[in-house]
């Protein structure tokens, strides 16, 4: 119990740090879950809990949605995420997880040197984006930064960026989630965790808006990407010491 309720508080700050970067929650969840759950079972409780998540944010964040960007980002990442997630039955574990630490550990970099230097406004870049960012989603849990990067040169209002991020990663994480659970990924013990994942989505959701308005987003976000190298570096840490005790 007290396993569940420490996850559950360690689930609100990614909700919180997710919602005020732009990027989603999964980069930190997934690392976060994995120090509770197996690797698999992460990956279906990701899912499930960034249902609720885009749902709560779209709801909070509803002063409209670049339909354009949801096409052109979207339907590449629900098509790809699909690919990611049906890979996940034939890729070790132990090698989905090294792949997960070395995407966070290269996202965060990537971004600590590209903060100021958006990519080009193109449609080639929404479905490169889409196909990326929905391919790792689906196959190590998250993809959230790569949407984020992204999403980015196009320089939306806050609650337009949110909003639409959002909207496509619903359709993503449904996708992934009806895939997850019909290989196993959610064991039935964990479905008493479904109502309390939910009001942590909404309340970190609705905490995240709370802090937008009087925080920084600049100064948030190098906050966050130090916490994504600190992740991701403890993560290689856990992962080579494991493998070294089995």
């Amino acid at each position: 119990m007290e396993k569940y309720f420490i996850f559950l508080v360690l689930a609100l700050i990614t909700e919180i740090i997710g919602t005020v970067s732009g990027f989603g929650s999964s980069i930190l969840f997934v690392p976060t879950a994995s120090l509770f759950f197996d690797f698999k079972a992460v990956l279906g409780i990701t899912a499930v809990f960034h249902v609720f998540s885009n749902i709560s944010k779209i709801t909070l964040f509803r002063k409209g949605i670049n339909k354009n960007i949801v096409i052109k980002l979207g339907i590449p990442a629900i098509l790809f995420v699909i690919i990611g997630a049906l890979l996940t039955k034939y890729v070790p574990v132990k090698e989905m997880e090294l792949g997960m630490n070395i995407l966070i550990a290269c996202l965060a970099i990537f971004l600590l040197f590209r903060f100021n230097k958006p990519l080009k406004q193109t449609s080639q870049n929404l479905y490169l984006g889409g196909a990326i960012s929905g391919f790792f989603a689906g196959l190590v849990g998250t993809g959230g930064a790569i949407r984020g990067i992204t999403l980015a040169a196009f320089n939306l209002p806050k609650d337009i960026f949110i909003a639409t991020s959002a909207l496509i990663d619903l359709g993503v994480d449904l996708s992934r989630a009806v895939i997850y659970v019909s290989q196993g990924y959610f064991p039935k013990e964990y479905i008493s965790l479904i109502p309390f994942l939910i009001i942590v989505s909404i309340l970190g959701s609705y905490l995240g808006k709370i802090i937008l308005k009087y925080t920084s987003e600049k100064v948030f976000k190098y906050i966050v990407l130090g916490v994504v190298i600190l992740t991701s570096i403890f993560q290689f840490i856990n992962y080579f010491s494991s493998s070294a005790n089995t």
